[in-house]
């Protein structure tokens, strides 16, 4: 393994929020004070546990601030000489920020970091077409009632007109799942292999309800205790009637509103920490080693825009020298029963590894009945900023009660051909 840090690193686990659909119980809650509740219940009563660095993200800009971090540590309670900035990677903002929090500890006394994220997807701020905004914007500057008057002849109906963000890529034009459908007809994923793959990840979120394993990582909000999207009553005959939600037209669509996350709001943290700063927790707080971590890159035009799991995975894997079978858990993001489909069917091609990835070794077979154990993000839900503080969170709590030794990986795919990658191991 090539190392990445003078220091030995830990991931602990976090809170979060439970996960609402949109304009559903959290609604009413900007993505600040989704966030301050988590933060709050993280560092105790009187912030009783003091981070040495704060960062957090959101991916759906707010114009009434710069710094969500920031505003989130302040309304929190936190020591304000704590220095806090943002971060966003699409919906691996909260991992990248782990990954931003690791590399920045063991310097100038800092050896533990809180890190995640948030997403109010109900408190979308809508806009103002360009045009529309210089003219209100020189509107408001102008010094006299004539100049005021002067502007309403420069003023065009057409550019009175509301911009309502869409989640869409700005480059392609596409939705995340138009883009994902391209992908499940490139790689031939069928519906039926999507749609079980959603009914398994319910099946896990479900029990894990039941058995009690989320109660220590979530703090109750708005009346609620649950994440609210996971269903006992789902079945694939049921799941088989949803019409196609991207592709509607050439009647090959497969991906609908069952196998895909859903629109959600929520917020999560997470605790990186040194191996002095990770003295500094509770000692019943779940904590895992990070051992690597790899970031990569794709061509969103050519290669599939939610791939990069599948370079990523393969070059970290190769670097430590452990194949997929050597892996105890899997936690994958479900963007789409059919991304993780994609990005496995990618995994396992030898061609694609060597030509692609730019990996020679042989990973093997993926352990298919070691993935998302307690469910992923079909069933759980996907605030786009947090989900990477969730799955992390999630994961370390898992692998902590493997025996030592026992390694994760966690992936999560981004939008602009962006896939993030974790390594962890339990001690």
């Amino acid at each position: 393994m090539i190392p990445m840090n003078a220091h030995e690193l830990w991931l602990a686990a976090g809170l979060r929020t439970p996960f609402a659909r949109v304009d559903g119980p959290l609604a009413r809650l900007d993505a600040v004070e989704l966030s301050v509740p988590v933060v709050r219940a993280m560092t105790g009563p009187q912030a009783a546990v003091k981070p040495d660095l704060v960062v957090w993200g959101t991916v759906i800009p707010n114009l009434g601030y710069s710094n969500i971090a920031r505003e989130v540590q302040i309304e929190a309670g936190l020591d304000q000489t704590i220095p806090a900035f943002s971060t966003v990677l699409a919906c691996s903002t909260s991992m990248v920020a782990a990954f931003e929090a690791a590399g920045m500890l063991g310097h100038g006394g800092k050896e533990l970091a809180l890190v995640g994220g948030v997403e109010s997807m109900s408190r979308v701020q809508i806009g103002l077409s360009q045009n529309f905004s210089d003219w209100l914007r020189r509107f408001s500057q102008a010094r006299s009632i004539a100049q005021r008057l002067g502007l309403f002849g420069k003023l065009r109906v057409r550019d009175i007109r509301l911009h309502v963000l869409a989640v869409a890529n700005r480059a392609t034009g596409k939705s995340m799942g138009e883009h994902c459908e391209e992908m499940a007809k490139t790689w031939n994923i069928a519906r039926e292999s999507q749609d079980k793959l959603a009914l398994a990840s319910h099946e896990k979120a479900v029990a894990g309800q039941k058995s009690g394993f989320f109660d220590d990582l979530i703090v109750p909000a708005e009346g609620m205790s649950r994440d609210g999207f996971p269903r006992a009553d789902t079945d694939l005959e049921r799941l088989a009637k949803l019409q196609p939600a991207f592709d509607r037209t050439s009647g090959k669509g497969t991906i609908t509103a069952g196998n895909a996350s859903p629109l959600t709001d929520g917020a999560a943290g997470l605790w990186v920490a040194t191996g002095a700063g990770i003295k500094r927790l509770p000692g019943s707080v779940p904590r895992a080693r990070l051992v690597d971590w790899e970031i990569a890159a794709v061509n969103i035009f050519t290669e599939g825009l939610l791939m990069a799991p599948a370079y990523a995975i393969p070059r970290m894997l190769a670097r430590n020298g452990v194949a997929y079978h050597e892996i105890a858990l899997w936690e994958i993001h479900e963007a789409f029963a059919a991304q993780v489909l994609c990005n496995v069917a990618a995994l396992e091609s030898a061609e694609f590894r060597r030509q692609k990835a730019g990996v020679e070794a042989n990973l093997g077979k993926f352990p298919w009945e070691r993935l998302n154990p307690h469910g992923g993000s079909v069933a759980l839900g996907h605030p786009f900023g947090a989900t990477g503080a969730r799955i992390l969170s999630q994961a370390v709590k898992e692998l902590a009660a493997m025996p030592k030794g026992s390694r994760a990986v966690v992936s999560i795919c981004a939008d602009g051909g962006l896939g993030t990658v974790a390594l962890l191991q339990a001690e």
